[in-house]
């Protein structure tokens, strides 16, 4: 693992966002704006590129406090994202992903309040389609029910949980779904309602219909034991 840019590494950090990135040179620039604030109150952000060459890494160090390499993977950059931060509670977010303008202070008040280790936001997906909406709707639905978060609902964890369980399982796919799992044997999860923003180009590029079978197929068979990698080649 190389790293390209450790000047502003906070060891007092309250919160370190991790962000797992590859060849996200078109949003990152305004992710890093959108975390100014947040920086400023002291969180810590730390950008984990696997590789970009569109000039990831570069646009991103202009408001991280740290940008990493490491091997390509989103388990494998998250995981490295974890060790090279400083603060007892970590967040892992998407790079086509915002967050509440107080979202260090939702979760780092409700995990005290509750005494919980974990949890994650709704989430409100962008994009011209209008199934989007319900789309999300479901998504939110389904977290409540089951207490499984996934990535796109931006999960928090504290350190000392996500040592406990050695991080996200090293494995191609479902690595949000499987560490939510086991995170729910230590206790729920803290529901935040006001949501992250997520982008809806996965959806709008595969068409909405064909992405929520797709998912909910891959989902199916994760549950029946199918390998992550073979997975990942569906998700593909």
């Amino acid at each position: 693992m190389q790293d390209t840019a450790t000047a502003g590494a906070r060891p007092s950090a309250v919160l370190t966002i991790i962000i797992p990135a590859l060849n996200e040179g078109s949003v990152i620039a305004d992710l890093m704006a959108s975390l100014a604030p947040l920086r400023v109150r002291g969180v810590e952000v730390v950008v984990v590129d696997g590789g970009s060459t569109d000039g990831t890494a570069e646009a991103a160090a202009l408001g991280a406090d740290q940008v990493i390499v490491a091997p390509c993977g989103r388990a494998r950059q998250m995981n490295a994202g974890a060790a090279a931060g400083h603060a007892p509670v970590l967040l892992f977010l998407h790079a086509d992903t915002r967050l509440p303008a107080n979202a260090d202070q939702l979760i780092l008040n409700g995990l005290g309040a509750a005494g919980l280790e974990w949890g994650r936001f709704d989430v409100r997906i962008e994009g011209a389609s209008r199934w989007l909406h319900v789309v999300a709707s479901f998504m939110n639905l389904r977290s409540r029910i089951t207490g499984i978060a996934t990535g796109d609902q931006a999960m928090f964890v504290t350190r000392r949980a996500f040592d406990a369980l050695r991080g996200f399982p090293d494995q191609a796919l479902m690595e949000d779904v499987e560490l939510s799992s086991r995170l729910k044997q230590r206790g729920p999860p803290l529901r935040l309602r006001p949501p992250v923003v997520t982008s809806g180009r996965r959806w709008s590029a595969r068409g909405v219909a064909r992405t929520i079978i797709l998912m909910w197929w891959i989902r199916l068979l994760y549950f029946f034991g199918v390998a992550p990698d073979r997975l990942a080649r569906l998700y593909r």
